[in-house]
């Protein structure tokens, strides 16, 4: 209105009240250029309304308003509003701004309608269903804003014109031109508050034409046709409120946050002033909850703003029905979010009342196809159920359905968001309902989203209500059919979780379930392939040995070694390469470290069943190279009881001599080789004393000269070593044909196509000719073949490699003490054909220094 007082102050010119021209001079100078708008040309009749504009604006101050308004009606109004069809584009501008200022000036611009809006009516909303007949979009937006100076002048007076208003709105709101169409959406917003008694009977009308508009490309007409909307239904008809929820919903997925604003705004004021607001509650409330998490804070302050008054509002009206509430207030839980202000009494009793008619189409959206449907319905999930509290009881079944689907989405946020909802169920239901439907759940699909919403329950509840069900979770977790449902890293991942959330919430209370935390941690452990997740599996052994009040992992497993040992002892004589607890059994027996000593009456019996010959070739393999791993740290692991001699017997007899026979195929080779690879790393480990040596060379010996010519390299550079090391113990207590065999073994090892096989041999031929240095009647009976060995080993000292060559020298002059001048005559008798002459005539300046110290 200060505008409209300011444009009036204009046309009265500065004078003062006394210099007003009288309402007749004015007239005959209104006269004098009226004949000019009648002109046939369009010069002549530009020239008569600038005319007139001259005379209006710029002469003397206008007469009063009353007189002025009998002179516009009778003389001008009539002649612009047929300008305004006039061809001349000029001339049709003029007459508009002319036609502004007559009504700004009057005293009674209502008078004025009958004349004003047909005209207007036939300009922008053409004859019939036509287009409007206005061709220039400036003028049709000059228009628009004259008509809204007439909503703002007349109010009321324009209910009868309802019909023409709805028509012109009908043609602009839709027009090309985007600032008609946001000054069409302002009119339409106006005219409904002027006149809320009569607008309801067409306001329905315009719904189409502003629904076609809300998608417009340009966010300022967005931003006007959704205000519009919200003035064209608080005023007209709320039924049409249905027409619009979807498209105010897809809104709020817009990228520019004035948009979303706009809506929030509009949403907001339905829910407080909409006179049937109580009957489109289900439909706005998940409207304006969605903005809560808008990534504007201006429009989430907005939207919590809003809410709050709307919830103490309806809390104000419906004081009687909540009169116990809110006289007993319910406190909130005592582990109620951390950071999050609780929403006022009436919030939640509006939700809670309206929970069942919002819940199902949010469970629907939250698997839509369109991932920005599903992260606004996970969103509006978690606020929902905050604000439902233990109500939320009553729906957990389809909460719970729907948790376990949307858990398994793709989009990160989805699930963020619906691991946020399923904490708050923990912290809002007790837990002996929820386990009722969760764990038959869990048993029955194997799921990874089971098994995390399960775990993000856990993490929402308190350490008081979950204790009566630790045991109950633990055991169930434990049980072959979950923790061994499936070998996907997800799945396993999320069962880590669940152990992690039960001893973050439990924590001392989780000592009775200790064994059954243990055992789902094995699992996971071995199952598990990836490092990252081995890693958090260690952490969590390291917790729950911390809430044990042990040292560390291994006072763990000492505490449940027998246990774990007994729970793997159910099953072992079913194993095979692909069972999980094979896996278990590796971590179990790797990690305890100086424990597996303690449990070696239920260790020794697994390895030799599952090492049996009619066993499963792969895991056979599987199992001898775990053992190859302990064994290579006996002392710590295996013998850190001093206990192992006493099982000693059945490793060899009962486990390494079945596999180290002979079979053919690749399989049977590369078993001998893990066998003997075990049977090195046992030896090498320097646990067995001289005496068990020797007793292991008698039964092993046989089978270890056979593996010398097996296809493995590896398998004869072990097979070597084991010979050496048998030797250096056994020294004086081999006898003689045993010894030939072995000399005549090593010797065909010197042509070996490794080098380091060939090394190998001659470190054990040195062996060999110590057992008989000091043996003379061994020395005589093993002349011959002593003196075949001196032949042999010279024609490897002319080996074209150097290092080949001081390990053959080497072993002949260790050897050539037993009978130097035989070596002598063997070296006379070959040298001069030598390549390498150096190396014979060293090993012969040997013999005579040795000669000479004896």
């Amino acid at each position: 209105m200060a505008a409209l007082v300011t444009e009036a102050r204009v046309l009265e010119g500065p004078g003062a009240p006394g210099d007003r021209r009288s309402a007749q001079e004015l007239s005959q100078a209104l006269s004098r250029l009226l004949p000019g708008l009648e002109a046939e040309t369009k010069l002549s009749r530009r020239r008569a309304l600038e005319g007139l504009q001259r005379e209006l604006e710029e002469g003397a101050p206008l007469p009063p308003s009353a007189d002025f308004q009998e002179l516009f009606d009778r003389l001008l109004l009539p002649r612009l509003l047929r300008c305004l069809g006039d061809p001349a584009e000029k001339c049709r501008t003029l007459a508009v701004q002319l036609l502004r200022l007559g009504l700004s000036h009057g005293a009674r611009p209502q008078d004025a309608l009958p004349q004003f809006m047909p005209a207007l009516t036939q300009r922008l909303a053409g004859p019939g269903s036509g287009q409007p007949v206005e061709p220039c979009e400036e003028l049709r937006l000059a228009l628009v804003e004259l008509l809204s100076l007439v909503v703002r002048l007349c109010g009321r007076s324009l209910a009868p014109y309802l019909d023409e208003m709805v028509r012109i709105l009908q043609r602009t709101i839709v027009d090309p031109f985007p600032d008609v169409k946001r000054e069409s959406c302002k009119l339409a917003g106006d005219y409904a508050r002027s006149i809320p008694d009569h607008f309801h009977m067409q306001s329905e009308s315009l719904i189409a034409p502003l629904m076609q508009t809300i998608s417009h490309q340009h966010s300022k007409v967005r931003v006007a046709v959704i205000q519009a909307t919200g003035l064209v239904i608080q005023f007209g008809n709320a039924k049409s409120v249905d027409d619009v929820i979807s498209h105010f919903a897809q809104r709020l997925f817009d990228d520019v946050s004035q948009v979303r604003h706009a809506v929030t705004s509009v949403v907001g004021n339905w829910l407080l002033h909409l006179r049937d607001r109580y009957s489109f509650f289900h439909k706005l409330i998940p409207l304006l909850l969605s903005s809560f998490d808008d990534e504007i804070p201006e429009v989430k302050e907005l939207a919590v703003s809003l809410w709050e008054k709307i919830g103490l509002q309806w809390q104000k009206e419906n004081e009687d029905d909540l009169k116990d509430k809110l006289d007993f207030a319910s406190p909130p839980p005592s582990h109620y979010p951390k950071g999050v202000i609780r929403p006022v009494l009436g919030c939640r009793e509006l939700v809670f009342r309206n929970l069942s008619k919002i819940l199902p189409a949010i469970c629907n959206d939250i698997t839509d196809w369109v991932v920005g449907n599903r992260v606004k319905s996970a969103q509006l999930l978690a606020v929902l159920l905050l604000h439902a509290e233990d109500h939320i009881t009553q729906h957990l079944e389809i909460v719970l359905r729907t948790l376990y689907q949307a858990c398994s989405d793709d989009e990160k946020s989805v699930v963020n968001n619906c691991i946020k909802s399923a904490e708050l169920v923990g912290t809002f239901v007790n837990p002996e309902v929820f386990l009722k439907l969760i764990l038959p759940a869990l048993k029955k699909s194997l799921r990874p989203s089971c098994l995390m919403v399960l775990a993000a329950i856990t993490r929402g509840c308190s350490r008081q209500s979950l204790k009566p069900h630790l045991n109950n979770i633990a055991s169930y977790l434990s049980q072959t059919q979950i923790c061994q449902g499936s070998e996907d890293s997800h799945y396993m991942e999320q069962l880590l979780c669940c152990v992690q959330a039960l001893l973050q919430v439990g924590q001392e209370d989780c000592k009775e379930a200790s064994l059954q935390l243990m055992e789902v941690l094995v699992t996971v452990m071995a199952v598990s392939g990836a490092a990252g997740l081995r890693e958090k599996v260690q952490e969590t052994m390291n917790l729950l040995a911390l809430i044990q009040k042990c040292d560390g992992t291994l006072d763990l497993y000492q505490q449940h070694m027998d246990h774990l040992m007994e729970w793997l002892t159910l099953s072992h004589q079913d194993w095979n390469c692909h069972s999980v607890e094979l896996l278990q059994f590796e971590v179990v027996v790797t990690q305890s470290g100086p424990v597996l000593g303690k449990a070696l009456n239920y260790f020794i019996p697994i390895i030799k069943t599952c090492l049996q010959p009619t066993k499963d070739p792969q895991m056979r393999l599987t199992i001898f190279t775990i053992l190859s791993q302990v064994f290579l740290e006996a002392n710590s692991t295996v013998d850190s009881q001093k206990q192992f001699h006493s099982h000693l017997e059945t490793v060899i007899k009962d486990i390494l001599v079945p596999n180290l026979q002979w079979h053919a195929g690749r399989t049977a080779a590369a078993i001998r080789t893990t066998a003997i690879s075990c049977l090195w790393a046992l030896i090498h480990s320097e646990t067995l004393s001289s005496k068990q040596i020797i007793e292991m060379q008698e039964v092993l010996m046989p089978q270890i000269i056979n593996t010398l010519e097996e296809d493995s390299k590896m398998t004869r550079l072990m097979s070597c070593r084991i010979i050496n090391k048998f030797l250096m113990a056994c020294a004086d207590t081999i006898d003689t044909d045993k010894l030939i065999k072995i000399s005549l073994e090593l010797l065909k090892r010197l042509d070996d196509t490794s080098n380091k096989v060939r090394i190998a041999a001659t470190s054990s031929l040195i062996s060999w000719f110590k057992c008989i240095k000091n043996d003379d009647d061994g020395k005589s009976f093993l002349k011959g073949n002593i003196q075949y060995l001196y032949k042999e080993l010279l024609v490897h000292l002319d080996d074209p490699d150097n290092t080949i060559q001081d390990a053959v020298l080497g072993v002949l002059k260790e050897g050539s003490i037993l009978f130097p001048d035989l070596l002598v005559e063997e070296i006379e008798a070959v040298k001069y054909k030598h390549r390498s002459l150096v190396y014979c005539e060293q090993l012969l300046q040997h013999i005579q220094s040795t000669r000479g110290i004896l």
